[in-house]
């Protein structure tokens, strides 16, 4: 009886552009078993069925799909199932993608030989009645709460008459949780769910403009730190943010304004 012929690991290394090292780790984790071992010497044979197996792995672990899950892949008999695996990792492979894009923005924007110095003013604010949300907020909470505070803040505001804001508490960047209030500047401020009236005081803030999406952020806030240590300014109570312009207003995050106030006093003469 004729058999078929099998590719010695060598040849299917070659074949398949999996190393006999990396072949050798795919059988041990009971990924890519051999046809045939040989039980005197050890030699691991492929049948020629197994390459496109082989490649399906190599393209997979070329996306850095992890092995647990292309196991999971390739074991699964229902074809939208490994599709939804796959999909899935993609996302992430993108959501990364996107991480590492703004790091290196973020990372070329600090190693600039000469970056462009940020434009700071000092800007007196006077007492403020806003309709507001606040509460106290775990750091990496900050964006979900501030969407569920931000949506309250657009029902219960029929007549806004400046562009919202928030004010962050120190010990959110210091400790990883603090106070955050978020804010409509309106003339009738309304009780409405987490909507109260609430009146600002009046306050001297260092000010500069943020261009963009909030990826950088801290960019523009060490900036600001900068200018307000070299004109001998110290910070006193939360900072204060107001959106000019953002995702409600424009899908195109270059155009987003974001105006970053640091409440300031004077500590030496000028």
């Amino acid at each position: 009886m004729e058999t078929a012929r099998v590719l010695a690991i060598g040849e299917f290394s070659r074949l398949t552009h999996l190393s006999v090292r990396t072949l050798r780790r795919y059988h041990e984790a009971d990924l890519l078993v051999p046809a045939t071992v040989d039980e005197a010497t050890g030699y691991r044979y492929y049948a020629a069925e197994q390459i496109p197996t082989a490649q399906v792995i190599h393209r997979l672990r070329e996306l850095d799909v992890p092995l647990p899950d292309v196991r999971r892949i390739l074991r699964s008999p229902d074809p939208a199932a490994r599709a939804a695996l796959v999909a899935d990792h993609l996302r992430r492979l993108e959501a990364e993608l996107d991480r590492t894009r703004v790091a290196v923005a973020s990372l070329r924007r600090l190693l600039a030989p000469e970056p462009a110095p940020v434009h700071v003013e000092l800007r007196s604010v006077p007492v403020t009645t806003v309709a507001a949300v606040e509460g106290d907020v775990e750091l990496d909470e900050v964006l979900a709460w501030y969407a569920g505070a931000r949506a309250e803040l657009d029902a219960a505001v029929a007549d806004p008459d400046g562009p919202p804001g928030g004010l962050y508490d120190n010990a959110l960047f210091e400790v990883g949780r603090g106070h955050v209030l978020v804010h409509r500047p309106t003339p009738r401020p309304a009780s409405l769910g987490r909507v109260r009236p609430v009146t600002l005081p009046a306050v001297e803030l260092a000010v500069a403009t943020h261009v963009g999406p909030h990826d950088d952020i801290d960019v523009t806030y060490g900036e600001v730190g900068a200018w307000v240590v070299t004109n001998a300014l110290a910070v006193a109570g939360p900072v204060r943010e107001a959106y000019l312009v953002g995702p409600r207003d424009t899908p195109d995050p270059s155009a987003w304004r974001t105006e970053i106030g640091w409440p300031v006093f004077q500590v030496s003469p000028r």
